[in-house]
Formats: C-alpha cells, sequence, structure tokens
C-alpha cells in the first residue's frame, strides 16, 4: 500500500512535462515572442520548425526557428544565388541554423586565440564545440560532450512521411492547367500491399516506397526536395552542409519532436512513419560511410496539438496557406521571405532584383560569410577567386558521404540541379 509520501511522488511524476511537450513550449514561447510581421493572419496556416540545443544540464535553447509552406518554380531560381528556393519551415529553420554556427565559428576560434586549445567557454547560453584534431588533418570544431540538437517541427514534414498531405492526395483532385506537382510527371500514393504508400505517376508506374519526391507548386515544376527526404539525408552526412563542413565535424540531431494532429483519424501517424522515413531508408548505409561520417538515429517524439495557426486542414475550404516565411536565430537574424519568390517580404517590382531584396539565407550570402570569415577562421586554406560550386566540391569528405548517400537504393533518383547556378562567386563590395 502506498504512503501518503509515495502518492505525491507518483502523482508529481504524474505531472512531470514529457520531452515532446518541454520542446514544444520553448520553441512557441520564442515564436510567441516575435512580431506579427509574416505570420498568418485570418484563416491562414503555416508550418513552424526549430532547432533547440540542450546542455549538459537539460536546458532547453531555441536556436533557429522558421515557419513557411513555400517554394520556387523552377523558371524563378536564379544562377547568381539570390533567392531561396524551399522556404518550407524545416529548411528555413535548418538556413537560420547554419547562419548561427557562422557566429559560432566566430567565437569559437576567437576564444581559442586567446587560450590553450581546451574547453573554449563556459557560458551555458551558447551553443558548445571545442576544436578537434586527429593530428593528421586540419582542427575542426566538435560539439563538447553532453550538449545535443533537436528539431521540432509542428506536424510530420512532407513527403514519403506524410500519406495525408498534399504530396500524397494529389489523386483526390483533378490538376489545373498549369499546376506542376512534384516533377514534371504527376505523382500520387495508392496504398501497398506490403510496404505501405507507394509513389505513382500518371502513367500507373509503380515506384518503390522511398522513392525521392520534389515538393508540390503552382506554375512550373520546383527543384526542391521534400523535406522527408532532406532530413533522411541529414541523418547520413549531417546539418552543418559542405561549406562548413571545412570547420565542422558532422552535426546530428539527437532528437525529433512532431506536433500531433488534431484531426483525430492521424493522431498516431507520427513515429513508426516518421523513422521509417528518416532512419530506417538510410540504414543500408551504415557498413559504407568513413568517420567521421556515420547513419545517425533520432529518438522521436510526439509533441502536443500545435495553436490553430499551425493546424491544416484537409481542405482549402477553411484554411489558407500563408505565403511568407518567417527565420529566426539566436545571434540576431530575424527576416520576412515571400516564399514564392525567395526574396524579402516587401520586395516592391521596381526594385525586384535589388541586393536589398536578398534574404540572409540564400546561397550568395552564406558564400559571403563564408568568405568574409577571419583569417585564424580560413587557416591556410586558399579561397580567393572559388565559386560557391568550386568550394562546395573541395569539402571532399562531405561529397563522399553525399555522393554514397545519393547513390543508394532510395535516394538515386534525387534530383539534381543545374551545376552552372552554383557557378557564382562573390565581388566583394
Amino acid at each position: 500500500m502506498e504512503t501518503a509520501g509515495e502518492t505525491t511522488q507518483s502523482q508529481d511524476r504524474a505531472r512531470e512535462k514529457s520531452w515532446g511537450e518541454k520542446v514544444s513550449e520553448a520553441v512557441l514561447s520564442v515564436y510567441g515572442r516575435l512580431p506579427k510581421k509574416g505570420k498568418p493572419q485570418g484563416r491562414e496556416v503555416t508550418v513552424l520548425a526549430a532547432f533547440l540545443v540542450s546542455s549538459p544540464s537539460q536546458e532547453l535553447k531555441v536556436i533557429s526557428l522558421g515557419t513557411g509552406t513555400k517554394c520556387i518554380g523552377r523558371s524563378r531560381r536564379s544562377s547568381k544565388g539570390d533567392v531561396v528556393n524551399d522556404s518550407h519551415a524545416e529548411i528555413t529553420a535548418r538556413r537560420a541554423l547554419l547562419r548561427y554556427l557562422y557566429s559560432e565559428i566566430r567565437d569559437v576560434y576567437n576564444t581559442h586565440a586567446h587560450s590553450n586549445g581546451g574547453v573554449l567557454c563556459d557560458d551555458v547560453e551558447k551553443f558548445m564545440f571545442h576544436l578537434e584534431s586527429d593530428g593528421l588533418g586540419p582542427k575542426r570544431l566538435k560539439m563538447q560532450h553532453g550538449w545535443q540538437l533537436h528539431l521540432y517541427i509542428s506536424q510530420l514534414p512532407c513527403g514519403v512521411v506524410s500519406p495525408g498531405s498534399e504530396l500524397a492526395l494529389l489523386h483526390d483532385s483533378p490538376a489545373k492547367k498549369g499546376d506542376m506537382m512534384c516533377s514534371s510527371l504527376q505523382f500520387v500514393y495508392t496504398k501497398g500491399e506490403s510496404s505501405g504508400y507507394t509513389a505513382m505517376t500518371d502513367g500507373c508506374v509503380p515506384m518503390p516506397f522511398g522513392t525521392v519526391m520534389r515538393k508540390p507548386g503552382r506554375g512550373n515544376s520546383t527543384l526542391s526536395v521534400s523535406c522527408s527526404d532532406k532530413i533522411a539525408r541529414w541523418n547520413v552526412v549531417g546539418v552543418q552542409g559542405a561549406l562548413l563542413s571545412y570547420f565542422f565535424e558532422p552535426i546530428y540531431i539527437s532528437s525529433v519532436s512532431i506536433g500531433q494532429s488534431h484531426i483525430a483519424s492521424k493522431t498516431s501517424i507520427t513515429g513508426d512513419e516518421m523513422m521509417r522515413a528518416i532512419h530506417e531508408r538510410v540504414l543500408p548505409l551504415s557498413n559504407k560511410l568513413m568517420d567521421p561520417f556515420q547513419v545517425n538515429k533520432p529518438l522521436v517524439f510526439v509533441a502536443p496539438i500545435p495553436p490553430e495557426e499551425f493546424q491544416h486542414s484537409e481542405t482549402a475550404l477553411t484554411t489558407l496557406t500563408c505565403g511568407y516565411s518567417i527565420c529566426w536565430n539566436k545571434s540576431g537574424l530575424h527576416e520576412v521571405i515571400l516564399g514564392t519568390t525567395g526574396r524579402k517580404q516587401g520586395t516592391s517590382a521596381k526594385g525586384a532584383m535589388s541586393p536589398s531584396t536578398e534574404s540572409s539565407l540564400c546561397k550568395k550570402r552564406f558564400l559571403e560569410s563564408f568568405l568574409s570569415l577571419p583569417h585564424n577562421c580560413l587557416g591556410e586554406h586558399a579561397f580567393v577567386g572559388n565559386s560557391y560550386r568550386e568550394l562546395k566540391d573541395k569539402s571532399q569528405e562531405y561529397n563522399l558521404a553525399s555522393k554514397i548517400f545519393k547513390g543508394s537504393s532510395n535516394f538515386k533518383n534525387w534530383f539534381l540541379k543545374p551545376q552552372d547556378f552554383e557557378a557564382f562567386s562573390f565581388i566583394a563590395p
């Protein structure tokens, strides 16, 4: 028989918040403090995503945040790298994270210049890294022991993980003239006998589960791969990308928290589907990758149903998707992007191509940040005059891991972007 004290302890444990609740509350708290600019209005809804870090004491800090559901079509892509191609929340949050990492590079290297190379910073407010070298290659930044990166998404990411998403429901509504969904071919889903959902083309040719999907978009087709596919890739090559791989060891996500659907029939569609899409599809690569790359297995948690502005209806009659994407990070970034143009909100037709309309998240601005790093960060690297594409190609370890990923059976149809669209260089003003 339980004593009064034991009963109280049991009640306290029952009242403890789940990890998904803690993550959700932290993200929604930051979002709630942001200005109204770029947020859904009226019947509009959007998707919210964020990256958080936990310290050895388990303290959670939101370090980047993004909203959005839009991406640009092929014809709007720019060979100058001055537009944001994909403004879905998960991608916006990740690019805001990359911006944060650039500020971390400066902080860590500046601290290292005044230290003997040990633990560089004891400030619990900061995303903790230290310089590590195996004695053979250059020193790179690695997350301190006990620190972890976490991802929150207000709903299941688009792509194969979401059988109820727009990608999955294309067969339920006839395509209007000019609507190009997923690729030059229109994909629909049918229920497979054993493998869940199977992608199909207009010609009813079955495609294996796990096939890479393009995001839907109106007008000409988009080249942006679904968020499910991109998260799966992050579980192989890390979230840092090719350029930051010069400075960081692969940075992997420790957990993913997904907001529960408010639609009763979909409340159970979370954990299994998520793991199948972002982990099980890349599991066969485990014995093919070379250190420091690996197949990462994040934990998946269910978060509470998000607020109404993140609750998408099953039809477009009830809600409309917000066209804006908010991007924010803890190092001072806060912008609003119009997802259908890939440029900052408020861009006028007269000044549509002006540098002032360029988002901090576009490739051109990332190249500028990379080449503007202090000499003590760049070390002996000779990057002057290299194009964005050339710099990415020179990140050899990252490119090898990426090549192995794209050569695997589940991702061999990864949509390759035109090489000349990344041939731009940074010219200092």
